[in-house]
């Protein structure tokens, strides 16, 4: 009976995709799959049994990556899933950067109590005036579901609207309003009013804006960060808030020398807190654990390339080796000398690893099966009646 282990409160929507004879627990020594929204798991011991780790977000720092794939455990993530959300608070956020609501609203609470509100309201709201976003350019960098639904719904509001992904997808460049111009990212940040950063973190993403790549910006743009707070180097930010550089910066990762900051605005990590998006995260991270512990399908796979196909013959093997020359001809070979006849066989390749879907028309023997295992490249082999 496999064993769910959920390492923060998962929607209960989630229990609902699994078959019968699932259970869930908050904790387990021997869990065949793994449910986690913020937990840091670096220090989480992995268990031989655990085959995936499910992560109800897009952000997947908090899961040790390099070693779950050298044990052969699949992690997953929910790529726009909560799309909608972030892009609900990104809207916001221009609003915000363009007009200073924020210090009109913190100002109005200091008139509590004193005569003649609406006199002083009157006299002191210039103070706190600000500019439409009507007409003005949005900088959109990373295309993905996110990038895209704020590009589109800035274009409705009547901003014109340029993006930046040098990896933009065959689906995204499909649903991108054809209003949205591309450009490199020179371009952007030179002609921008308004930035908001839509990428993961990355070695080649951190810090990408810095000292360096603010200058190139426009001066007075609003700066707008809901993806992670290490791709902004915060004292750079910091010092051009305060020559001007940068009118506002907007992040939805608070940190210590910006909480409070003039013209920083903190929103305490609101992305995807809604319960709409809850429970579509958690839908998708219950249907990726399925489909994977089920039948051996990867889909939305940050350490494995995406792999799947329907079952059709009654034995299936599914093989995570490193991406090796060879490799398939080996395995190949120790199936045809056990005399199974392969139906039908999907190997892909993401980076250094790969992950094979062996379809057969009978099952494989046991010998067979720890002759592949035994080879070098190979790090798991599963078998999937």
């Amino acid at each position: 009976m496999p064993e769910i282990l959920k390492l923060n409160e998962i929607s209960p929507v989630a229990d609902k995709e699994f078959p019968a004879g699932y259970t869930f627990t908050k904790e387990s020594k021997n869990p065949a799959g793994i449910m986690l929204r913020s937990f840091n798991m670096h220090e989480y011991p992995l268990n031989d049994e655990l085959l995936a780790v499910a992560r109800a977000g897009a952000g997947t720092n908090n899961i040790p990556i390099p070693a779950c794939t050298e044990k052969g455990i699949v992690v997953f993530n929910t790529p726009g899933a909560n799309a909608n959300a972030v892009k609900e608070l990104v809207i916001c956020e221009l609003f915000l950067g363009g007009r200073k609501i924020v210090d009109a609203i913190e100002w109005v609470k200091t008139l509590k109590g004193t005569e003649g509100i609406s006199k002083a309201v009157e006299k002191g709201k210039s103070a706190f005036v600000g500019h439409e976003i009507l007409g003005k350019t949005l900088g959109v960098i990373g295309l993905g579901a996110i990038g895209v639904m704020v590009a589109n719904t800035a274009v409705d509001l009547g901003m014109n609207v340029i993006g930046y992904d040098p990896y933009l997808s065959v689906a995204g460049a499909l649903h991108l309003d054809n209003r949205v111009k591309t450009a490199d990212l020179d371009t952007v940040m030179k002609s921008a009013d308004f930035i908001t950063v839509h990428v993961p973190l990355t070695p080649d993403t951190e810090k990408m804006f810095n000292a360096e790549s603010i200058a190139r910006m426009k001066d007075g743009a609003v700066l707008i960060n809901n993806s992670r707070g290490e791709l902004v180097d915060a004292d750079a930010v910091l010092a051009a808030v305060e020559s001007g550089k940068i009118e506002r910066y907007i992040t939805d990762f608070p940190s210590d020398n910006l909480i409070g900051a003039k013209n920083v605005i903190c929103v305490p990590h609101l992305g995807a807190s809604t319960p709409e998006a809850e429970d579509n995260c958690a839908a998708m991270a219950a249907k990726e654990l399925v489909d994977y512990i089920e039948n051996g399908n990867i889909t939305h796979s940050v350490n494995f390339p995406d792999v799947s196909a329907p079952r059709t013959t009654p034995a299936r093997v599914c093989i995570m080796h490193k991406n090796v020359e060879g490799i398939i001809a080996k395995i190949t070979s120790v199936v045809s000398g056990a005399n199974v006849n392969i139906a039908n066989l999907l190997d892909k390749s993401k980076k250094d690893m790969a992950y094979m879907i062996l379809d057969l028309d009978q099952p494989l023997p046991e010998k067979a099966i720890k002759e592949i295992e035994k080879a070098d490249s190979i790090l798991r082999v599963r078998v999937i009646g």
